[in-house]
């Protein structure tokens, strides 16, 4: 039992799991009328669901189709799970069960517009990295269908609200994931050229690449104090362009290191967005 939660942790990419749960939390946040709303059952059901199913669907069908190509990667020696005929059929039998409850979740949705959302994300979650589209492996269709990380939030807001969240509020969630997508693809150029992967990163190379990000992320930040309305906190934002322009300016800083740092990062700024949201619906 023990082996098989490890398997299902690495699988899942625990580090991960805010890019999925946090994105709804704060979603919903955004779109509840009063505090109270985050006693409702619903949003604890799905609160689970996209921390821990919803990552295991998208990571899990990423390493099945990634199979051939993860090989020569070695990052799924230490942070990831490398799929071997060993472990095959315990991947699948995962992605089974998950998309089970995925169905069982869509059927029990309360409108037609909950369902479109929620099924977005999983086509998007399942098409990303599988055939016939792949969009992984096609650029800039590559981080544009990387939207899908966006979705638990714009399905949290919808599930608050009954409505869909303010476009700016879409524009700036696409900005940040684009440069995320990016950002997480330039330390694996080498590993995609390899196994003949052409993706955004790959064609830009790295300098052209962590500018794209730069400029990315600059508009997030200006997109986030607008919208904050100037609060000092939301100049916190600044952190994401300076991280690629670090980069630039220190061309000895790995890349690597930084890239893990993304998570606590999204972590803490996610976190104090979530903890203003709620004190100000008090």
């Amino acid at each position: 039992m023990r082996e098989f939660l490890t398997y299902t942790l690495k699988i899942s990419r625990f580090r991960f799991w805010i890019y999925t749960g946090g994105t709804y939390v704060v979603g919903y946040a955004l779109g509840m009328n009063s505090w109270l709303d985050l006693l409702r059952l619903e949003y604890f059901l799905y609160l689970l669901y996209f921390f821990i199913p919803a990552n295991i669907f998208i990571y899990g069908v990423n390493d099945y189709w990634d199979r051939e190509t993860d090989r020569r990667n070695p990052k799924k020696d230490e942070k990831e799970q490398r799929v071997t005929k060993k472990n095959e059929e315990t991947l699948l039998r995962l992605l089974y069960v998950v998309f089970g409850l995925s169905l069982v979740l869509l059927i029990f949705q309360s409108d037609m517009a909950e369902r479109l959302i929620f099924s977005s994300f999983l086509l998007l979650s399942y098409f990303y990295s599988a055939e016939p589209f792949r969009f992984k492996a096609i650029p800039i269709v590559d981080f544009m269908s990387n939207m899908l990380y966006v979705v638990p939030g714009i399905f949290g807001y919808y599930l608050a609200a009954n409505h869909l969240p303010p476009f700016l509020y879409l524009i700036a969630g696409f900005t940040h994931i684009a440069a995320m997508h990016l950002f997480s693809a330039i330390p694996d150029i080498k590993y995609d050229k390899e196994a003949n992967i052409t993706t955004t990163a790959v064609i830009l190379k790295k300098t052209a690449s962590l500018i794209v990000c730069f400029i990315f992320w600059s508009i997030l930040a200006i997109l986030v104090i607008y919208l904050a309305g100037f609060h000092p906190l939301s100049f916190l934002v600044f952190i994401y362009p300076a991280i690629p322009g670090t980069l630039l300016v220190k061309k000895n800083l790995s890349i690597e290191k930084v890239y893990w740092t993304l998570p606590l990062i999204n972590t803490s700024l996610g976190g104090l967005l979530f903890v203003i949201i709620v004190l100000s619906a008090i």
